[in-house]
C-alpha cells in the first residue's frame, strides 16, 4: 500500500520561508522519480520541482532560484524547501512519486492529498 502523506504548509508573509516535507510509505524514494506539483485556487495544477531517479532536478520558471527539491532516502522522504515566498506561491501543494519511471510523467504514480501553503 502506497501512501504519500504531505506535511509543513502553512501561512506567511512574503518573503518569508517554508519547508514542505513528503514521507512515503509502500515505495522507495531512492529508486523513484518524484516532483512537486501545486494547484493554486481556481486554477490547473501545475509542475513546481521535479527529481529523477537519477537525481537530476529541473523546476518551474516561477520557482527558479527560490524553491530547492530534495531526498532524504534513509528516511524515505521528499523535501521542498521554498524562499523568497510570494503571494503567487499561495496554493495546494501536492507531491507526487512513480518507482516505475525513471522520470515522472504528470499523471502516473501515485499523489498525496496535499498542503496547503497561503503567502500574504
Amino acid at each position: 500500500h502506497v501512501q504519500l502523506v504531505e506535511s509543513g504548509g502553512d501561512s506567511v508573509q512574503a518573503g518569508g520561508t517554508l519547508r514542505l516535507s513528503c514521507a512515503a510509505s509502500g515505495i522507495s524514494v531512492s529508486t523513484s522519480s518524484m516532483a512537486w506539483f501545486r494547484q493554486p485556487p481556481g486554477k490547473q495544477r501545475e509542475g513546481v520541482a521535479a527529481i529523477n531517479r537519477d537525481e537530476t532536478t529541473s523546476y518551474g520558471d516561477s520557482v527558479k532560484g527560490r524553491f530547492t527539491i530534495s531526498k532524504d532516502n534513509a528516511k524515505n522522504t521528499l523535501y521542498l524547501q521554498m524562499d523568497s515566498l510570494k503571494p503567487d506561491d499561495t496554493a495546494m501543494y501536492f507531491c507526487a512519486a512513480d518507482p516505475k519511471r525513471s522520470v515522472l510523467v504528470a499523471g502516473l504514480g501515485y499523489s498525496g492529498q496535499g498542503t496547503q501553503v497561503t503567502v500574504s
